[in-house]
């Protein structure tokens, strides 16, 4: 009897965590289809016109095929650098049992705890000397000096439980380090490759606060900048504000839904053999 109630009790209690972590998407959807006056009569029902020009308006007037343009080219490049990079880094440091890679593990390690607001200004001070201030391209490799890290340490954790014995047997019929790389290794690693991908992709992608310090200028705004800025400039117009807000969250909801089993089962995998 006593189970039979704690059962009942957990699943009351995840249908209100439940009810509570799709009530914030539940409102944005039916409110980036709603009329004013509905928003006000009927906040929580749902429209009984669908109003889809919001939609339109919201494209129209918040220049969001550029900001979409430019999120897919700068999280396109990152995300490609960063695996490239980082998973022949990931090997070396797997394999290398020395203590120049061992420091180089641990320095990664630190690289994780700090911050990006400790180094915001000395950021900001950098790409300005450079140049690099307001361009897509400083932006792509603030990302990537950020994501780098994480990666490595992420990528190196599923190496260290790949056998070393298809290494040496590739070695003894003449393989090369790069083709073994290549040719043996980097195939196994496809689970841990495309949990890196769809995560780096959400960061890079979802990033605000780096965006807002280094993307000021209007034509190089990617989608949260321009999310920020329209939602401000139209917080009387809410239903074109979240329409926007929809149609900003539908790629990367695509790329989530279509990898999300690699993304558990990679960290997973990479933890455990790390």
């Amino acid at each position: 009897m006593k189970h039979m109630v704690k059962n009942r009790l957990f699943l009351i209690l995840k249908l209100v965590v439940t009810l509570f972590v799709i009530s914030p998407f539940y409102i944005a959807v039916i409110y980036s289809v709603k009329s004013k006056p509905e928003m006000v009569s009927n906040r929580l029902a749902f429209p009984k016109v669908i109003h889809w020009d919001n939609f339109t308006r919201a494209i129209e007037t918040s220049n969001f095929g550029l900001a979409m343009k430019n999120s897919l080219f700068t999280t396109v490049a990152a995300v490609l650098v960063i695996t490239l990079i980082c998973t022949m880094s990931a090997y070396i440091i797997a394999r290398k049992n020395n203590r120049f890679y061992n420091a180089v593990y641990y320095i990664f390690v630190g690289a994780m705890i700090i911050p990006f607001q400790s180094i915001m200004t000395p950021l900001y001070i950098d790409m300005t000397k450079w140049r690099l201030l307001n361009t897509l391209y400083g932006f792509i490799m603030a990302k990537i000096g950020f994501q780098i890290a994480f990666t490595v340490l992420l990528v190196s954790g599923f190496v260290k439980g790949i056998p070393r014995e298809l290494e040496e047997a590739a070695a003894i019929d003449g393989a090369g380090i790069y083709s073994i790389f290549f040719r043996i290794v980097f195939p196994l690693m496809k689970p841990i490759i495309l949990t890196s991908v769809v995560l780096n992709t959400l960061n890079v992608w979802n990033d605000f606060q780096m965006s807002l310090t280094l993307l000021q200028k209007k034509t190089v705004r990617n989608v949260p900048l321009t999310q920020y800025f329209f939602f401000g400039e139209n917080s009387i117009e809410l239903g074109l504000a979240f329409a926007l807000f929809i149609l900003s969250m539908i790629p990367i909801l695509i790329l989530y839904l279509t990898l999300q089993k690699y993304i558990i089962g990679g960290i997973t995998s990479g933890a455990v053999k790390g």
